[in-house]
């Protein structure tokens, strides 16, 4: 199986941000040799705050999705928060991906399984790798063709994740295709001043950690200028970063 990468800002702050970002990541694959997956948020419906910046929405936001996937000829994903999403989503990108909190949302999965498209599913913070397997259950039982899953750390008492390295090799036994989530994995939720930080200094070890025990691939949200960012400021990593940390993965 080939090395799965998923690149891009978290959320859509603008038309150029996304070219910027899409532009880099073809170079990259031209490089390389990787076919990295560009992902973006049209809507963070999980913001700490309600006055924090959600993105352009759902119409808006899937249309600059299509522009991006038809002038750059990327791959697309991007994230889901309610069924009625799915359908629309579906029609734009190749993957749709669950969030982490949403990943025992019934009707979300079975939505994003009836679109056909590659559903990835995030662990929850609150679930090891082995109750993965009751999501899996339910998108495949709905008709998703192929599956993925994703670490993204565990609640640590208040304010902080840890990573369970062995939920990788336990999702294995569920699905082929496990990917590290090395961004969101560095955050310590709500313990900035009405929003989430972290540190993105740890983000190539989360990495190379995830290598160490088998994961298939990896997941990294990229942005020229992380920390004027509009949400996970703190824990994207430089996008003139990305491509010497994936040499280094298929090294």
């Amino acid at each position: 199986m080939a090395t799965t990468f998923i690149a891009g800002p978290c959320v859509i702050e603008s038309m150029e941000l996304l070219e910027t970002v899409a532009q880099e990541l073809v170079r990259i694959n031209q490089e390389l040799g990787t076919d990295i997956i560009f992902k973006s948020s049209f809507d963070k419906a999980n913001r700490t705050s309600i006055h924090s910046f959600r993105g352009p929405g759902i119409e808006k936001g899937l249309q600059m999705l299509s522009d991006i996937k038809e002038k750059y000829g990327l791959r697309v994903l991007t994230d889901i928060h309610e069924s009625y999403q799915a359908e629309a989503a579906g029609e734009v990108c190749d993957v749709l991906q669950i969030p982490a909190f949403l990943c025992r949302q019934t009707d979300l999965l079975v939505a994003a399984a009836k679109t056909g498209k590659i559903v990835n599913i995030k662990k929850a913070q609150f679930l090891s790798g082995r109750d993965m397997r009751y999501p899996v259950e339910k998108a495949l039982d709905s008709g998703a063709k192929e599956v993925w899953l994703t670490e993204r750390g565990n609640c640590f008492g208040y304010n902080n994740l840890v990573v369970d390295f062995r939920n990788i090799p336990d999702m294995k036994e569920i699905v082929p295709n496990v990917i590290m989530d090395c961004t969101h994995s560095v955050q310590r939720p709500s313990a900035g001043d009405g929003k989430t930080v972290g540190d993105r200094k740890f983000v190539p070890a989360m990495a190379k950690a995830a290598k160490a025990f088998g994961a298939t691939g990896y997941f990294f949200e990229v942005h020229p200028d992380p920390d004027h960012g509009k949400s996970d400021a703190a824990n994207m990593l430089e996008l003139d970063k990305l491509e010497a940390l994936i040499a280094d993965l298929l090294a």
